[in-house]
């Protein structure tokens, strides 16, 4: 019988904790910030869906595109 009780006594505890914390949803809706696209296609792509690996691949080839022409931009520059 007093495990029965220290148990439920645990139960409750443990519910009133997770009940009393409440997170406040914040005041300015815009403050909420959506992931970006590039964010969303990283998750596609560390996933296991069909055609993850394709979506890993445009990513890797935009960023390889975009290594280039900053590489070409600064090599016209003048020092």
């Amino acid at each position: 019988m007093p495990l029965r009780r220290a148990l439920a006594a645990l139960l409750a505890a443990t519910s009133l904790a997770a009940c009393g914390t409440r997170e406040e949803p914040p005041a300015d809706p815009a403050a909420v910030r959506a992931p970006t696209q590039r964010q969303r296609d990283s998750v596609i792509a560390a996933s296991r869906l069909p055609g993850a690996h394709g979506v890993g691949s445009a990513l890797r080839a935009a960023d390889s595109a975009t290594a280039r022409a900053a590489l070409a931009e600064s090599a016209g520059r003048e020092p």
